[in-house]
């Protein structure tokens, strides 16, 4: 796959440092789409997970399979219906989903303490940044990285899910290590394919598509930064 350095050199002056100053406004746009999303995570996951009642009738209950599952269950239909909705639906359904997903984890506010959480978020934000600036910033091709990652990932998901049923601690912690490893290995492989692929495309997308691509980018490392927060959480967190 031809990288941004191979892509951008190709073209002339005017034409790379368009190339540039679009690149930097869609990736502006990912970033920012993306931190709405997380302050409507946070937001949903604060409010439901102070309330006493709310965590009760909700993970007290047979409807939390419904709260845990559905997030995963939109990333599938998000991935299906992406090329018949339009920019402006995608985008609702980004925060829709962002939303349902500070419910799936609103549970964290009533089993860890209040600074635990605060500092996991802290310490995943400055990793988050590190990595995804190496993304951007590095020559090397990542693009290796991807079908070994998305295995893992897999792997990951069936022993989450197994787990749920087991209950077992040690298999909790490697999943935990092993989560925050693919993690960050995808926010790094993430930020570089978000790149790559406007680069790729910049002289043939409208502005409905370069909207519908900052939003599944943004969805993307989205996804990279709960995990690895929910992952380090899981192993770093201090339990009320």
């Amino acid at each position: 796959m031809a990288d941004y350095t191979t892509i951008r050199t190709a073209g002339a002056g005017a034409r790379a440092a368009q190339i540039d100053e679009g690149l930097r406004a869609h990736m502006n746009k990912v970033y920012g789409l993306m931190s709405v999303g997380m302050v409507l995570t946070g937001g949903v996951a604060w409010a439901v997970g102070t309330n006493d009642a709310m965590i009760s009738a909700i993970f007290g209950t047979p409807l939390k399979w419904v709260v845990m599952f559905a997030p995963l269950i939109m990333v599938f239909a998000f991935s299906a219906m992406i090329n018949r909705l339009s920019a402006a639906a995608a985008q609702l359904f980004f925060y829709t989903f962002a939303a349902l997903m500070g419910l799936s984890i609103s549970f964290i506010f009533a089993v860890y303490t209040g600074v635990s959480i605060a500092q996991t978020f802290f310490a995943t934000a400055v990793a988050f940044a590190g990595l995804s600036l190496y993304g951007y910033t590095t020559k090397k091709d990542l693009s290796g990285m991807g079908t070994f990652l998305l295995m893992g990932l897999i792997g990951l998901i069936v022993a989450s899910i197994v787990n749920i049923f087991l209950g077992s601690s040690a298999l909790q912690f490697a999943i935990s290590v092993i989560g925050i490893l693919i993690f960050a290995g995808l926010t790094a492989y993430d930020t570089q394919s978000i790149k790559n692929e406007y680069v790729q495309h910049a002289a043939s997308m409208d502005d409905e598509w370069l909207g519908k691509a900052a939003i599944m980018g943004a969805l993307r490392l989205y996804l990279d930064f709960i995990n690895m927060f929910m992952f380090l959480l899981s192993f770093m967190g201090n339990r009320e």
